[in-house]
């Protein structure tokens, strides 16, 4: 188990430190040069101002959803049960959206951003949860009802975009997800809330472990499971809800990447939850670090400097390819 997290933490630096010279004025040269105190001022501002606070934020927002889709999983005893499918990110989104539309909240005011897409990410848990009734120990229908809050907050965050597409369309990446433009005050922003809640969600690891047994064998074990579920549902919209109004909705990280850290780390949630986080920030590290390559590279074939692919399209793409192919592979998988 140890040297499974080492070598996680070995990709996440080697991920870090690829994504530092990946985008546009920054050579693994140059870079060098200024971290060991070289360079010139324009050269520590990119790096120093620009790139690292990219980096930390992509880091924490990964590990966020990560978290955040081990728990909900877990609590939910459904392997479909993300963040993106559940209504938590895209009412996290709308929440952002509205608050921005109606003056309350914009880039220049991160902290509003945070309690918008965490009051949406709360009101999308709870209409799902309603909408489920009796039918919430049912992963099938749990799935179902989750796709069709998701569709319902989305449509009407596009009715938002639409009633102000003047004042929302910087907004619009929140729908996608980037890490572009991210400096400083989002980091000292996002990392207290994220240690804070992934704290507590680690805290809650084993009742989860027992959820995820079922809630017979929980009730069995004296463990009020409608609590625990409880709070595990606020650790879960917490984590989505810091993670989105930092970088957006990134599509299909709080989905897998779950799966992965159990089949690495194992059933037991005081191991795979930091696992997930190791796996989830190297995971986003990695996607943005090609997103910035690709970027380049298509900016250079189609002579376009302004051409940037968000890291969002990437995950959404290349995850929804994946998931295609463990279904394909293995239709009959239960949790």
């Amino acid at each position: 188990m140890r040297r499974r997290f080492t070598v996680l933490a070995a990709l996440a630096v080697v991920g870090a430190g690829v994504e530092l010279v990946a985008g546009r004025g920054m050579s693994p040269g140059v870079a060098w040069d200024v971290l060991g105190g070289g360079g010139d001022a324009t050269e520590r501002h990119i790096l120093s101002q620009l790139r690292l606070p990219r980096l930390l934020v992509a880091l924490c927002a990964g590990a966020c959803l990560a978290v955040a889709g081990l728990v909900l999983q877990s609590a939910l005893r459904n392997p479909l049960a993300g963040p993106e499918v559940t209504g938590v990110t895209p009412g996290a989104v709308l929440g952002a959206v509205t608050a921005t539309a109606l003056g309350l909240a914009g880039w220049d005011s991160p902290l509003a951003v945070v309690l918008a897409a965490c009051a949406g990410g709360c009101a999308g848990a709870a209409l799902l949860w309603l909408l489920a009734g009796r039918g919430r120990g049912d992963p099938a229908q749990t799935a179902v009802h989750g796709v069709l809050v998701s569709a319902v907050l989305g449509g009407l965050t596009a009715m938002v975009l639409l009633v102000e597409p003047g004042e929302l369309g910087s907004v619009v990446q929140w729908l996608v997800g980037t890490t572009e433009g991210r400096v400083w005050e989002h980091w000292h922003l996002l990392w207290p809330w994220a240690l804070l809640w992934g704290a507590a969600a680690w805290l809650l690891a084993g009742p989860l472990t027992l959820l995820r047994c079922g809630d017979d064998i929980a009730l069995a074990a004296g463990l009020a499971a409608r609590r625990a579920r409880t709070l595990a549902l606020l650790c879960a919209v917490a984590l989505t809800a810091g993670a989105v109004a930092a970088v957006g909705a990134l599509g299909f990280v709080g989905l897998l990447v779950p799966h992965l850290a159990v089949a690495v780390f194992g059933a037991d949630l005081r191991r795979s939850l930091p696992g997930a986080a190791l796996t989830g920030a190297v995971v986003v590290c990695g996607a943005d670090a090609a997103a910035q390559s690709s970027s380049r590279l298509l900016a250079a074939a189609l002579g376009s400097d302004r051409l940037t692919l968000p890291v969002g399209a990437l995950t959404a793409g290349l995850g929804a390819a994946l998931l295609l192919v463990v279904v394909r592979r293995a239709p009959n998988r239960s949790f």
